[in-house]
């Protein structure tokens, strides 16, 4: 009787540990994350310069 009580709360710590990180990024139907370009200017060795453009996202 005791085992099976000892399973019964492992497995039932295993399921909810598993549920925990799949309900993290969880976005609701209203919910749109706000997303721009950002440039960032830099120069190589040569000193050309470099433009680099990256999402942002909110």
């Amino acid at each position: 009787m005791r085992k099976i009580i000892v399973s019964a709360t492992v497995a039932l710590v295993a399921a909810v540990s598993f549920a925990a990180p799949s309900q993290a990024g969880y976005y609701s139907d209203d919910y749109q994350p706000y997303c721009f370009i950002k440039k960032i200017k830099s120069y190589d060795y040569y000193g050309n310069v470099i433009i680099k453009r990256i999402k942002v996202c909110r």
